[in-house]
């Protein structure tokens, strides 16, 4: 399994940043070919002065397979997409799961 965490920062206007990625891009990033599964979160807590604002995470069957969908049309749309909703920019990372 290999999981992809997109973390964004405060946008300069939380109810359009909302409004957008709900409306538009989280539909845009269902269309991922090979993802096997997705969540986000508009409510994160974390440290007082935490930087961060919501979280995206998506599982893989491999590191291949979000390389795939990455640089496939869906994930270039994706990509494109972020400069539109996210003010903030956003921080991507990814990496394998190691079970127990």
């Amino acid at each position: 399994m290999h999981k992809l965490v997109v973390l964004y920062p405060h946008p300069t206007d939380p109810v359009a940043f909302k409004s957008y990625y709900e409306s538009t891009h989280l539909p845009l990033a269902a269309q991922l070919p090979g993802m096997l599964d997705w969540r986000y979160s508009l409510d994160v807590r974390a440290e007082p002065g935490s930087p961060y604002f919501a979280v995206f995470e998506a599982d893989f069957a491999d590191a291949e397979a979000l390389a795939a969908a990455m640089s496939s049309p869906q994930g270039k749309a994706v990509q494109d997409d972020v400069p539109n909703y996210a003010t903030g920019g956003a921080v991507v990372i990814d990496y394998p799961v190691v079970a127990r």
